[in-house]
This record gives C-alpha cells, structure tokens and sequence, in this order.
C-alpha cells in the first residue's frame, strides 16, 4: 500500500473517533509496526495528529480551551508528580513566578522553603498561599472566569516591577516546530513576559499537552525546561534536540 493511502486511513479513521490504536492501523493496512510509526511520526509533524501512548490522537481545536474545573479534574495524580517535582527545585531566598493553571497549583502543597516570595496571576492559588504563610504578590488585570487568571494591560503593567530566580509556566499545547502554546492570546502575552523576567524557566505539562498547537505562541523549546510524567522515545526525541525534559515518574 502507498504512503499516502495509509496516511488517508489513519486521517480517516482519526474523523470518526478521536483516539486510535498503532494495532488498528497495522489490522487495516497489513504494513508492519516500524512502518506505521514512521507515518504517524511524519502526520504528527504535518500537523494533522499528535501522537500518544501506543498510538495516536486528533488535535484540539486551537481556540479550545478547559476550564479550571475541567483541568482540575484531568490526570490529577500526573499532575502531582510534577507539581512535587518543581516544588523540589526551589531554594531558599528565591523569588518566583506562579502562572495560573492546575498544574502549577499542585506546587502550592509541596512548597516548604520559608524565605519565598511568589508572585501570580492566579487568583485561585491565593487562599493556599497565604494559608502556607508565603509572602506573596497578586498581579492586577482582567480576571478571566474560565482560567481565573488575571491577565491583559494591568496583568502585563504589574510584571514590570519584578523579576524572579524561577518562573513555573502552564501551558496547553507543546510542539516541535511550534513551541509553547496557550489559546488565550492575552494569556500568552502574560506567560511570555513572565519567561523573558525569569532567569530559570519551566514549563509544567503532563504528556497529554505533546503534539498539541494551540491559538497563541507563548515561547520557543529551547526558552524552558518541561516538567513532564511520561513520554515515549520515539515521541521524546523530537523534543530532546530542542529542549531539556525532566520526565517525573514517582
């Protein structure tokens, strides 16, 4: 069979459920397993797929975008891995930026450093802040009701004052060629600045944010460490030229 007739099944078979599996594909085509992964690896490229565990998955809208109750709810424990990991990186003394997202929030449970001063955009990180008695600094701005962050002029104005050891930055969307994104353009506006005040920079995403290409750019690979549960090889390595992956896995 052709490439290109394989590579119409698999886009065909992705319109009429959003998750298939490499052994569906091989059952279809009679083509053996090195030879499908090297299509969804080129499809994934093209920008019509992002590859998962074991197989493939059709891409997000790019204007699509979960609310904070819906994110809260979504690989909850993956999220905790990595929200304990990059508590672990922070020293005393540090100043720090904390973007508003579910994943970071998980920080918040495992930060134990005494002399901390954080500042966020995410008015829902607020209450578990001060309850763990750090100082802390909210940015002013355009409280958005789906994300409860605070974002636009006011949000960008207030990041002026300050500048941070380490950043921990949400994002929905990472790709190869096109890097960190978020659907909210002004949101993406808020993350960049904050990565460009940050002399460390990490982005918090669990392994269903790979392949994903959201509406608005935030930053290059190579502008950030990832923080991540899980990748497979032949996923990770078009990530691993371009940027450093910590993979948490316990």
């Amino acid at each position: 069979m052709l490439t290109q007739q394989r590579h119409r099944i698999i886009l065909d078979l992705l319109k009429e459920k959003s998750v298939i599996k490499i052994q569906e594909i091989i059952d279809l085509t009679n083509t053996s397993e090195s030879t499908i992964r090297r299509d969804l690896s080129q499809l994934e490229e093209s920008r019509f797929l992002k590859r998962i565990h074991g197989g493939a998955a059709r891409l997000q809208g790019k204007l699509q975008e979960p609310s904070m109750i819906e994110k809260a709810s979504i690989n909850l424990q993956e999220k905790r891995l990595i929200g304990q990991y990059a508590a672990s990186l922070i020293e005393e003394g540090d100043s720090i930026y904390l973007d508003a997202g579910s994943t970071t929030k998980e920080m918040i449970d495992f930060l134990d450093v005494k002399d901390l001063a954080v500042v966020t955009n995410g008015f829902m990180h607020l209450s578990d802040l001060l309850n763990k008695g750090i100082k802390t600094y909210l940015l002013g701005g355009y409280a958005k009701p789906s994300t409860n962050a605070l974002i636009g002029r006011g949000a960008l104005e207030g990041l002026e004052m300050y500048r941070f050891d380490k950043a921990f930055i949400g994002v929905n969307g990472i790709h190869p060629q096109s890097g960190y994104t978020t659907p909210d353009q002004e949101e993406a506006m808020v993350k960049q600045k904050a990565i460009n005040l940050s002399r460390d920079v990490f982005i918090l995403a669990d392994d269903s944010k790979f392949g994903e290409i959201s509406f608005g750019k935030i930053a290059d690979l190579n502008q950030a460490v990832i923080i991540t549960n899980k990748l497979e090889e032949d996923i990770s390595k078009h990530y691993k030229s371009k940027t450093t992956i910590k993979v948490v896995t316990s």
